[in-house]
């Protein structure tokens, strides 16, 4: 028997295991269908960083860094601050990574965090700007994947989210008539307005669970990724090669924004901010 055949029957004997177990209810770490692994944030763990912070979701390890620069804005929003979101899937996280500019695996990481925290309104852009169609600030999230067990999409987006949220910037001025900004020596927090929940489901078969594992997704039919703000869903992005129906995504969607809130809650209580307001003004923890 060839590799790629021996690899294609163990793949699907493992997957026909693991339906026999979720028909009862059961998955293999013993989590319930809804259930999502312990979460834990540490930030300001990169001192050279305006923002930082490092998240376990089980076994899953992301750290992300926030750092700021001047620039010019984009053409399309010269009213607006510039954000920059890339990762990178170190090959000490997976043994299926190889060294090398980022994979397209990561490149979708980036576009699904990316996407969250722009659609969600996170960061108030448009405070970000010292001359309009001249001079903006630009936040640049780098996201570095330390060990893959699976959803990366979450533990990613909970990182930056966090990193962003406790950040501090310097403060620039730029006085009417003067072309050179002058640091006012002040840091400042980022102009949040709220904190977004990425949630990911995978069907496996009929079943439907949330936060899988890499054993789960490596068997997976497809995935969706929903980011929720604090009034509802502001992002979608599916994954893999199955389908999900109309009534399906209906049921995932309030399913995932009822949880997101409890999950919200649990990052807030780590970061030490309450509601919209006091994330506004940034958390020093």
């Amino acid at each position: 028997m060839s590799v790629s055949r021996r690899s294609f029957v163990v793949e699907r004997l493992r997957k026909e295991k693991m339906k026999e177990l979720l028909a009862k209810g059961q998955r293999l770490d013993g989590r319930g269908m809804t259930d999502y692994r312990p979460l834990s944030i540490s930030t300001s763990v990169v001192s050279k960083a305006e923002g930082s912070a490092q998240v376990h979701l089980g076994n899953t390890a992301v750290i992300a860094g926030v750092k700021v620069a001047l620039d010019r804005p984009y053409r399309d929003t010269p009213d607006r601050g510039n954000l920059i979101v890339n990762a990178e899937i170190l090959p000490l996280a997976s043994p299926y990574v190889e060294l090398g500019p980022p994979d397209e695996n990561a490149i979708e990481l980036a576009r699904v965090v990316d996407r969250g925290i722009r659609e969600s309104g996170m960061v108030d852009m448009s405070k970000l700007v010292l001359r309009p169609g001249e001079l903006v600030y630009s936040i640049f999230v780098d996201i570095n994947v330390l060990n893959a067990d699976g959803n990366l999409f979450d533990a990613a987006s909970y990182a930056a989210v966090a990193a962003l949220a406790t950040a501090r910037i310097p403060e620039y001025s730029l006085p009417e008539g003067s072309s050179t900004p002058t640091p006012t020596g002040n840091r400042i927090p980022l102009p949040v307005t709220g904190l977004p929940v990425s949630m990911t489901a995978a069907k496996i078969g009929d079943y439907v669970l949330y936060d899988p594992t890499e054993e789960e997704e490596a068997v997976m039919d497809t995935r969706l990724t929903m980011v929720f703000t604090e009034d509802g869903i502001c992002a979608l992005q599916k994954g893999g090669s199955g389908g999900w129906s109309p009534a399906e995504v209906v049921k995932l969607v309030e399913e995932a924004f009822a949880k997101a809130k409890e999950i919200r809650e649990e990052i807030r209580r780590m970061l030490g901010i309450g509601g919209q307001a006091e994330a506004a003004q940034g958390s020093g923890t």
